[in-house]
């Protein structure tokens, strides 16, 4: 009965089946369930909002905040207080809350973001207990006895602050929010946003502002929790400091990691396992201990250890095998094609590289090197391995900033510039260790690299007003994929690709950006013979196509075979430049590789 209700399920459209779970919500409310439940879950969807922008902050962008609780408090108090002492209408508290936690998001996320590791954490640790104790030490905010009489809500004169009716109030709340996020993560921000936690130097060479995307999930994580918060505040109809000390804040986070904190669903599935632990807990330890206290505490740290062991993607990874996601239609074949960049006349100097330098202390890795790439051109830069040529790649685009020298790309001087501002000129890259995201598909990681071609936000992407630029950027990106011969690929998991395909991926994905210069650093490595022919043609049919590539090859055949002119490095210095015949026949290039006989 389950399973046939699971493949019917699966059969409605996407809409359809969000429609219907936002219906399901009233009819919930009208079974005759125990009002103990009824308010259970109201708690439950209060929790799940907070859970919910934690799984975007930490599970998909990678960055642990403990602070959550703080702006829940924000979205409380402002609505309370200014309900209270100057009878503002509650549905308009809720804007003034998000604009003062919008604020204050940005401030503390605008100074912690800038700095990796551990700051984040620590800053948002003392973020909420700056805040715990403000709000516990402010006389107009009554102290820690709070304030007292928050009006109800009420809609056309009809209370829906309490039972029934505020459960239908939050829990559509909730799935609207689940349906903003998912809409979110299934766009061109939602693609920058998955490449923070693990491939930022890869999202930045494709155009991606990563500092940016870090605060805006940072904001929109603040902003769910505040809704969450004005909606506490009306349902309890007080406030006071406790629950937005930092002890909840550590709650939430737990939520999302018991949840699953890479999966939206996991938000909701956290905070209700959560606290259906909690009141059972409080019950059952004392009869089985003999005492009271807080020993659903350490039951808790127990269980977070398990599940961190044993099931690192929460419980919704058992729960959501069950729910495949639905394949993207395939509408993007209709869509009209992006438009193209101009692209520089046959012959003309493309990349002009003047005796650049780079020095790590006193080591110097790269030592005045010079080069240039002209339209139509496949340029090789070789040498043995440690010679500087991934270095002198990640100096050309800017991943890596020169010591001296200059880089002059289609006229303009761009040293010193960002990858990002680098991409956006024309200049697209793969790298020496295939750099992806694992769990997008083959065809979301090449239409990552479309990226710069698209300019819908966060906001459009949430409401789904994305539709027409997604399908392009997604035409785009299947165009490039049947282009290499990776067309049977694209709804593969780019993770369980073998290494070869995913080095081709990333050459599909470069493409992407239609860029006047392509970079390949290793691009045969891990490729089988006939995957080499494949991409030696498809390297010609560029070149014959206008396009030019400066390429890093350790592969001799394929770089003779394709190349036009050959850049040789020794040491991170400059031997010599030819033609393949030229360079072939070069004894200082014969020593460079094999040694010197004495």
């Amino acid at each position: 009965m389950i399973a046939a209700a699971h493949r019917l399920f699966q059969r409605i459209p996407p809409t359809a089946q969000r429609g219907l779970l936002l219906a399901l919500v009233p009819l919930v409310a009208v079974l005759p369930l125990p009002d103990f439940w009824i308010t259970q879950l109201n708690y439950i969807g209060l929790y799940s909002l907070v859970a919910m922008g934690l799984v975007l902050l930490t599970g998909v962008g990678g960055l642990t905040s403990f602070g959550q609780a703080a702006f829940v408090g924000i979205g409380a108090y402002t609505s309370a207080y200014l309900c209270v002492s100057m009878g503002v209408s509650p549905w308009i508290t809720l804007w003034v809350g998000l604009a003062i936690t919008a604020v204050s998001a940005l401030l503390v996320g605008w100074l912690t973001l800038r700095m990796s590791g551990h700051y984040l954490p620590l800053a948002t640790i003392a973020w909420g207990l700056s805040l715990y104790y403000l709000m516990g030490n402010l006389a107009a905010l009554g102290k820690y006895d709070g304030i007292l009489g928050v009006p109800a809500l009420s809609l056309f004169g009809w209370d829906v602050s309490q039972g029934r009716p505020f459960f239908v109030l939050v829990w559509l709340v909730v799935f609207l929010g689940a349906f903003a996020l998912l809409n979110l993560l299934n766009s061109r921000t939602g693609r920058a946003i998955r490449a923070l936690k693990s491939a930022t130097q890869m999202a930045e060479a494709m155009g991606v502002h990563t500092l940016q995307h870090k605060v805006g999930i940072f904001l929109i994580a603040a902003l769910f929790a505040s809704v969450s918060g004005w909606l506490f505040a009306h349902f309890q109809r007080t406030v006071n400091p406790s629950p937005f000390g930092l002890k909840m804040g550590i709650e939430y986070l737990f939520m999302a990691v018991l949840g699953g904190v890479g999966h939206v669903w996991g938000a909701i599935t956290g905070a209700l396992f959560t606290k259906i632990m909690e009141d059972q807990l409080q019950v059952l330890l004392p009869k089985l201990i003999g005492t009271s206290g807080s020993y659903e505490v350490i039951v808790f740290g127990i269980v977070l250890v398990l599940v961190l062991k044993y099931l690192p993607d929460g419980v919704w990874s058992l729960i959501g095998r069950h729910f495949p996601t639905s394949q993207r239609p395939n509408t993007w074949f209709k869509a009209e094609r992006l438009p193209e960049r101009s692209k520089p006349a046959m012959g003309d100097v493309v990349l002009d590289v003047q005796k650049i330098r780079k020095q790590f202390g006193g080591l110097v890795a790269v030592n005045d090197i010079s080069f240039q790439v002209k339209a139509g051109q496949i340029v090789g830069l070789i040498g043995p391995n440690g010679a500087g040529k991934s270095t002198t790649f990640n100096l050309v685009t800017g991943v890596l900033g020169l010591t001296s020298g200059t880089v002059t790309f289609r006229g303009e001087v761009i040293s010193g510039r960002p990858s990002r501002e680098i991409a956006l000129r024309g200049m697209s890259r793969t790298f020496q260790h295939v750099k992806m995201i694992p769990d997008m598909t083959v065809l979301e990681n090449v239409a990552l690299g479309a990226h710069l071609r698209g300019d819908k936000g966060a906001l459009s992407a949430m409401l789904r007003l994305d539709k027409d630029e997604e399908n392009r950027l997604f035409g785009e990106a299947a165009r490039q994929l049947e282009r290499i011969g990776m067309a049977e690929h694209m709804h593969d998991l780019a993770g369980n690709l073998a290494m070869g395909p995913q080095r081709l991926m990333e050459i599909a994905r470069a493409l992407c950006s239609d860029p006047a210069l392509l970079l390949l650093d290793e691009p045969a490595a891990g490729l089988r013979h006939k995957e080499k022919q494949a991409l030696a043609a498809v390297l010609r049919q560029l070149r014959s196509e206008g396009m030019s590539i400066l390429l890093v090859e350790h592969d001799m055949d394929l770089v003779m075979d394709v190349t036009d002119h050959i850049v040789v490095m020794e040491f991170g210095t400059y031997l010599m430049s030819g033609t393949p015949a030229e360079v072939q026949a070069s004894e200082l290039v014969r020593a460079a590789y094999l040694g010197t006989e004495h």
